[in-house]
């Protein structure tokens, strides 16, 4: 687990990577506020460069996949209220016809 410091009104930068395999195309950013249920911020798949924010503003978050191996997640314009714990999941990618 990676503990971000940064200044209010700057940005968080975090990264996530793992060994599984470029099959393991698929990344889910989520974040969790104290006393709360994790929830989905984003989900991205290597290749792709809409990334899937859901009900999330695309100008707080952002996410990067230079390969299928890894990618960022920043939070913009940081506020007391964006003080949670992030995380990412990764799963494979299987087209289904």
């Amino acid at each position: 687990m990676e503990l971000i410091w940064e200044k209010e009104e700057k940005e968080a930068m975090m990264t996530c990577s793992h060994t599984k395999g470029a099959g393991y195309s698929q990344m889910y950013w989520y974040r969790q506020l104290p006393g709360e249920a994790m929830r989905l911020v984003v989900f991205t798949l290597y290749g792709k460069n809409d990334h899937d924010f859901g009900e999330f503003n695309k100008e707080k978050y952002s996410a990067h996949r230079p390969n299928a191996e890894s990618g960022t997640f920043t939070v913009k314009d940081l506020k007391p209220a964006d003080k949670a714990m992030y995380f990412c999941a990764v799963s494979q990618h299987n087209e289904s016809n």
